[in-house]
């Protein structure tokens, strides 16, 4: 679609999960010749990723927790936020703005749906955020990561595309690799990782569950593992004592490089992490963290899981007995894995930041378009490392 020159404000609470989509979006919108802003909180300026043509205004956001006095606060400081928003939109003048949810948002998207100007929500988890819940009803549009999205009321579905959750591009760029040779004499490489920090638990449960497999299967493993810096020299000698070469760090910057080199995946369920997962098409075994806000995490796993892609243990039955039951479902028949790693990929949605870049310009100039409507599927066909065309077809209404 060949559109004008825009300007596009883009709201999102200050996680990565939130961010990571939004930086997307702006450096497609970017590359399509728009000018693009963020509105965020404290933290969300500081996340790195962010562009340096996409100017960060902070503005106050406040929560909403069960203490009533937090509330007459928290409101005090989103209608300053909103205040401050429409200040904003008048010098910029956005034909859009999209909201990604979390607090910081919530000000902003109040404002440009009280000055009339198209907004958008972006949805990652497949449980609607209560921001994006409470929002719902004002916009125009809501773009969601999963067919089935709880907490979206039925009277909203007009107005639903499905697009996906953007990942980075380097990420998509592995699309169209292999998954890694896998046969009963070679390597199998894990990877663990459990957010920007580690899970504790992760470090407590892996390496003694990787540590009860059978012989032909543990000789075999190469260890990539993400640690709290605190639980470094512990998680080492658990690996040391039990015989499995594992490199441990706190960080790693080359997580993409990981990725492609990774036969199984083991840690948390967050939005980003499954939309990485499918993207590559690698299979996992997910831990669905027991405090995400309406257990949103787990809901993350369900059609992964359903096609075969991944397994869910709650983290109350996530014990190393378990998890080397788990691991031997996956890994004991190297065509069972290729299989799982296949269905994985058959959930990725690589055109997710295009399309959501689509039904975003389709607002200030041309006639709203119908982008993807959810029953939607990947752009690029069913087969790992198939050419778009083949596979399974994508469903567009025009």
């Amino acid at each position: 679609m060949t559109t004008s020159n825009r300007h596009y404000v883009l709201a999102a609470g200050g996680t990565g999960g939130h961010l990571l989509p939004a930086f997307a979006l702006a450096a497609e919108l970017d590359r399509r010749g728009h000018h693009v802003a963020l509105i965020t909180d404290e933290r969300g300026a500081e996340i790195p990723g962010k562009a340096d043509f996409m100017p960060a205004h902070v503005l106050p956001a406040g929560r909403f927790g069960k203490n009533p006095l937090q509330w007459v606060k928290g409101t005090k400081a989103v209608l300053e936020g909103r205040k401050m928003a429409l200040r904003l939109f008048e010098s910029f003048e956005p034909s859009a703005v999209v909201g990604f949810g979390g607090y910081p948002s919530l000000p902003a998207v109040l404002a440009s749906t009280s000055a009339k100007i198209p907004t958008v929500l972006h949805e990652q988890n497949a449980v609607l955020g209560r921001v994006n819940r409470l929002l719902s009803g004002r916009v125009q549009a809501i773009a969601t990561a999963y067919p089935d999205v709880q907490r979206l009321k039925p009277k909203h579905g007009d107005k639903v595309h499905l697009v996906g959750n953007p990942v980075r591009a380097e990420v998509l760029s592995l699309r169209e690799e292999p998954f890694p040779s896998y046969g009963e004499d070679g390597l199998l490489r894990v990877l663990v990782t459990g957010g920007s920090q580690g899970a504790r638990v992760l470090s407590e449960i892996v390496p003694d569950g990787l540590a009860m497999l059978p012989p032909a299967i543990r000789e075999r493993l190469q260890v990539t593992q993400q640690c709290r810096p605190e639980d470094l020299d512990t998680v080492r000698e658990r690996y040391r004592s039990h015989g499995i070469p594992a490199e441990l760090a706190t960080y790693f910057e080359d997580m993409a490089t990981r990725l492609a080199d990774a036969h199984l995946f083991i840690g948390r369920a967050g939005a980003s992490t499954i939309a990485e997962l499918t993207a590559v098409g690698r299979p996992g075994i997910l831990i669905p963290l027991p405090i995400a806000t309406d257990d949103h995490q787990a809901a993350n796993t369900r059609e992964m899981v359903k096609a075969g892609g991944a397994r869910m243990i709650r983290q109350d039955r996530f014990e190393a007995k378990e998890l080397a039951k788990q691991i031997r479902v996956l890994a004991d028949d190297p065509k069972g894995l290729a299989n799982a790693a296949h269905a994985a990929w058959n959930c990725g949605r690589p055109r997710a930041v295009e399309d959501l870049a689509d039904l975003v310009e389709s607002f200030g100039g041309a006639d709203m378009m119908d982008v993807i409507r959810v029953g939607g599927n990947n752009a690029r066909g069913t087969t790992q490392g198939a050419p778009a065309g083949q596979g399974a077809s994508r469903e567009i209404s025009e």
